[in-house]
């Protein structure tokens, strides 16, 4: 219902009634300054407009002081009208006449709570200069941080003062309490108008008020707040928040944190020779591990358990402050945040939490802080530090990560992607010294192979057909010597086996990834961490979904019942699918388009450097061609992988999930598409299309009338397909991942220095004295790790799925790798703010997606083999057709004959004796790379038998080799055990463990209690006369 027809109905009686009985339609009706404006050309005397019997919303009742004038009405309170209150409360408050403390008073005196307060003087100075990221008192830390956007009150003063004078506000309070004139204080203005010139400073205030009630609501649940708006970052205010101790427990069990108890055991190892070898490796390797103290002995390990408040004794409480630490502290706050609500102009059905006060700008930005400083002379001991100097710095490369460390800063979820990441990179080390091995072999077999050599030996004289229609001319074969030569580098024998090894290999990189998981999962005692547990405390709906709800419902009647929850259907999430489906579609046909574009650049180039007068032009065609397309299509590709992911995520908004998991999982989905799509169709059509829809001599196929389709070069498209597979998979590596994530930050970082005008010297002057919730504010904020998981996951494509035409790719993942872990180690503790810590006990749907590319990597390595290389002709021709066994005729024999005077008119060359120098007499047949019957034959042109039986034997080697590697694959994941045997050992040792640890418990209460008992009834007679001794408390029970 918009503002307009609430005024119509409001200029009757009967309306003003109605309105009365609306309590959502009423409140909005009282935080809208139009309404008071039109409120003012009301009869004074009319009491039809005094508010129902139900107190104001929450939001609204914020106990601020209506004005801070120093005059008083004279006027009974119960007389005031709630509309004074209403407008006081919404119009701006110099800051001067704001009272914090007082704001509080009655909180403070409800409970034992911390008020919220300023701790700063007037001069700005602090009043109790913390040492760390503590409250004021130097005591409390601070274990989260919530920073709002704060109005200038002298510009609001000055705003209104210059259109209603310097007294307006006392004016309008005593027009409007004391009813002593009828007429309005602008009788002139629309109260549209009025709404719209003031409609900044009402969000403002709405802002206000429910940061009011929410702060309120947060300190009802046992947290402590401490303002600070007086800091050095304009127009921005903190609110501090610091869980006492009663409240870290209670939150603790609530969610069922596992944390360590008294009680502990021995971690015996494995006896058997696969956790010897294990052993041995890790004692070798002891110079690569991080110089980072372990918290306990690694042959003993605390017995976890759930944390209960009843049984407290079982846990070591003897340091308070160090029992939760600082990431466990911050994800308790942040679970109270989520579901801490602030009611919305009075409506209870429709409630919010911080994501939807983030959301709706109510806060700007909410994150925990970081332990302390990294360098500075005043930078003492922490984690942050540790990690630095231990992770995140270069010089460490060759050292392994402390994921200990990590998980404990980062929580779960980031820890177990560094892991990750970690047994990748050690995963590549074997791969890139057999692609090395590989490759090496193909360098020092070049000189013996025989098709090589044949089309080198310029005594064979054979005459190709033109590469195009008119401008090209016949070429001779022995042009192609150095092509030939580069594809036997990576098209020979030892690629099938290559292939055959990289298929185990991403078996084996799944398998020792679950183990380590699984391994990582006993350490951090995330075994019980069930689904039910991570869906109970994860997933709240997101403030989108909150408000397309609320959206819905002010839509709806009012007068129909509403007996069920309001929620989002498909009928009302239809509009987005559809525009899902068809962006999506369209997004792939953009990709399809833009390949199409390179091949009419590759084709129409080709024909250009042709007819060049330029020797050296016409002598590198094929190298300035496929060099240049492929630096097309790597800038392409990183053009639209930004593009694609702003419009993924913006798809994902549309369909408004309704929970985070939700939002999270669709994302993937339709960015892993995009991108997947972009990077790989190049390559799909150099390996499977190209050279394969030509055509025939006399008979080509053209596209867009003029342009003949291109066909590969004598030596097949590999070497083409492993030129596009070595600039794409480096560009993205070195441009994309590492010099975007330098660059970009240092880039920002220079702009945001020239912006504060301020030289060096002052800049750390400025730094030095800011707190840290201040520094952390600069930070860039978390944005997740899902895009550095979508890097490494194109990565893996890149290195599996065409890996038979590019040995060389683990040995460059490999390198990117090293850099990237420490890029990433760098970004996080120094460029970030610090994540939630979030719980997780696998990498979710990553793992799936790298199952299914090692799947397809098989089928596609298969049909590389099958049909991109010469592997199965050359293997047909050798045991089939050679007369010695040997490759000797291979090359005449993949070449087919066409007579010339059987082109079609106007495709001839215009130069026909456009040769080398020894050529001087008409060339009348030229060959080209087919299997056809020869001109001469019953059947010209035809498919000769030799194809046949070559396709024949390529689906037979697609199916054998497929199965054979499936085969394979099953067999060593049944062989190896996803659970290693002696973390299964130790979980069932706890578990038991975990059973006499109760039932020692159990028989103490009974002993204790049997005690106490029989000790009563010896001693109730003197009773009277003396006291006796009580039993011995809980607490102090034997067996620990």
């Amino acid at each position: 219902m918009e503002i307009q027809e609430l005024l119509r109905i409001s200029h009757s009686e009967t309306g003003r009634q109605q309105l009365q009985h609306k309590q959502g339609w009423w409140s909005f009706l009282m935080t809208h300054r139009g309404f008071h404006a039109h409120l003012e050309r009301l009869p004074v005397g009319s009491k039809t407009f005094a508010p129902p019997p139900p107190a104001p919303p929450p939001c609204l009742r914020t106990g601020l002081p209506p004005f801070s004038s120093g005059e008083r009405s004279d006027q009974p309170q119960q007389e005031e009208p709630t509309v004074m209150m209403m407008s006081d409360v919404y119009l701006p408050i110099p800051g001067e006449e704001k009272n914090l403390d007082a704001d509080f008073t009655n909180a403070k005196a409800r409970k034992e709570s911390i008020p919220m307060r300023s701790f700063y003087a007037d001069d700005g100075s602090s009043l109790h200069p913390p040492l760390g990221p503590y409250f004021s008192d130097g005591q409390r830390r601070v274990d989260y941080v919530l920073a709002y956007s704060i109005q200038k009150p002298s510009s609001s003063i000055r705003r209104h003062s210059s259109r209603f004078g310097d007294n307006f506000f006392q004016r309008l309070r005593r027009s409007l309490s004391m009813r002593s004139s009828r007429a309005p204080l602008q009788p002139q203005e629309d109260p549209e108008i009025a709404a719209r010139d003031q409609r900044t400073d009402y969000h403002e205030d709405d802002r206000r008020f429910k940061r009011k009630e929410f702060e309120e609501n947060l300190l009802e649940s046992g947290l402590e707040l401490e303002k600070d708006e007086g800091n050095k970052i304009p127009g921005i205010g903190f609110l501090k928040i610091h869980a006492p101790w009663n409240v870290l427990c209670r939150e603790a069990e609530f969610m069922k944190l596992k944390m360590p108890t008294k009680k502990v055991y021995e971690v015996k190892q494995g006896s058997n020779l696969v956790e010897k070898i294990r052993l041995f490796i890790h004692k070798v390797t002891i110079p690569l591990h991080p110089k980072v103290e372990p918290n306990r002995l690694k042959d003993v390990k605390p017995l976890c358990h759930p944390f209960s408040r009843e049984k407290q004794h079982l846990f070591d409480l003897s340091d308070r402050d160090k029992f939760f630490d600082s990431k466990t502290r911050s994800a308790i706050v942040y679970e109270i945040l989520k579901r801490t609500r602030c009611s919305m102009a009075g409506s209870t059905s429709h409630s919010m939490g911080i994501t939807s006060m983030l959301g709706s700008s109510v806060y700007t930005s909410a994150y925990p802080l970081h332990d302390g400083d990294i360098d500075g002379v005043n930078a003492e001991p922490n984690d942050r530090k540790l990690l630095y100097e231990e992770w995140a710095s270069y010089s460490v490369f060759y050292k392994y990560q402390p994921i200990g460390l990590i998980r404990k800063y980062f929580g779960e979820k980031v820890g177990l992607y560094f892991a990750w990441l970690g047994v990748y990179t050690q995963m590549l080390i074997p791969a890139a010294i057999v692609g090395v091995i590989v490759f090496l072999y193909g360098c020092a077999t070049v000189d013996d192979n025989i098709p090589s050599m044949e089309i080198c030996d310029g005594r064979n004289n054979i005459t190709m057909c033109p590469l195009c229609d008119r401008v090209c001319s016949y070429w001779k074969l022995v042009t192609a010597c150095g092509t030939a030569r580069a594809s036997h580098l990576f098209d020979n024998s030892a690629t099938v086996f290559f292939s055959i090894f990289m298929a185990l290999w991403a078996v084996l990189f799944m398998e020792h990834w679950k183990r380590r998981q699984m391994r990582l999962n006993y350490i951090w005692d995330l075994t019980g961490f069930g689904e039910e547990e991570e869906e109970e405390h994860k997933d709240h709906n997101r403030a989108e979904y909150e408000l397309r709800v609320m959206q819905k419902s002010m839509r709806q009647d009012q007068s129909e019942p509403k007996d069920e929850k309001m929620k989002l259907t498909c009928t009302d999430r239809l509009p987005a699918y559809l525009t899902m489906v068809v962006m999506m579609g369209f997004m792939i046909t953009v990709t399809f388009a833009m390949v199409f574009g390179v091949i009419l650049y590759r084709i129409s180039i080709k024909a250009a450097l042709h007819t060049s007068t330029y020797p050296v032009a016409r002598s590198n065609i094929r190298a300035t061609v496929k060099g240049t397309a492929a630096v097309i299509n790597l800038i392409i590709i990183i053009i639209l992988d930004e593009i694609y992911a702003a419009i993924a995520r913006w798809l994902t908004t549309l369909e408004v999930p309704k929970t985070d998991k939700s939002f999270e999982e669709r994302l993937i989905f339709k960015t892993f598409i995009l991108k997947f799509v972009n990077a790989f169709t190049p390559i799909v059509y150099l390996a499977f299309f190209r050279g394969r829809l030509v055509g025939r001599p006399g008979k080509y196929l053209y596209v867009v009338d003029s342009y003949r389709m291109e066909e590969c070069a004598h030596a097949g498209c590999l070497m083409e397909l492993c030129i596009q597979l070595c600039i794409t998979m480096l560009g993205k590596q070195l441009i994309q991942n590492n010099l975007f994530e330098i660059g970009i930050p240092k880039l920002k970082k220079l702009l945001r220095k020239r912006k504060t005008e301020l030289d060096s010297k002052e800049e750390e002057e400025l730094n030095a004295t800011l707190q840290r919730h201040e520094k952390d504010h600069l930070l860039g904020p978390f944005v997740g790790i899902n895009p550095e998981y979508m890097e490494m996951i194109i990565q893996f494509g890149m290195v599996t799925l065409f890996v038979a035409s590019f040995p060389l790719a683990p040995l460059f993942a490999l390198l990117n790798n090293i850099i990237e872990i420490r890029l990433d180690a760098k970004k996080f503790v120094m460029e970030l703010r610090r994540p939630i810590a979030a719980r997780a006990k696998d990498i979710g749907i990553w793992y799936n997606l790298l199952r299914g590319l090692s799947k397809v990597a098989v089928i596609v390595n298969a049909f590389v083999i099958a049909f991109t290389s010469d592997f199965i002709p050359r293997l047909v021709y050798q045991y089939t057709y050679s007369p010695d066994g040997s490759l000797h005729g291979f090359v005449n024999h993949t070449l087919s004959y066409f007579n010339v005077s059987d082109f079609e008119a106007g495709t001839a060359p215009v130069q026909p004796d456009h040769l080398d120098h020894q050529v001087n007499h008409h060339v009348k047949v030229c060959r080209y790379k087919d299997y056809r019957e020869p001109p001469w034959s019953s059947t010209p042109y035809d498919l000769s038998k030799e194809f046949w039986a070559i396709l024949a034997a390529r689906l037979a080697f697609v199916i054998v080799f497929q199965n054979v590697i499936m085969l394979m694959s099953d067999f060593v994941d049944w062989l190896i055990p996803d659970i290693p045997k002696d973390i299964s050992l130790q979980m069932h040792k706890e578990k038991i463990l975990m059973v006499e640890l109760f039932m020692k418990e159990e028989q103490g209460k009974r002993i204790a209690a049997q005690g106490s008992q029989s000790q009563d009834n010896l001693t109730s007679p003197a009773s009277d006369n003396q006291s006796q001794p009580q039993p011995r408390s809980r607490h102090t029970i034997a067996g620990w």
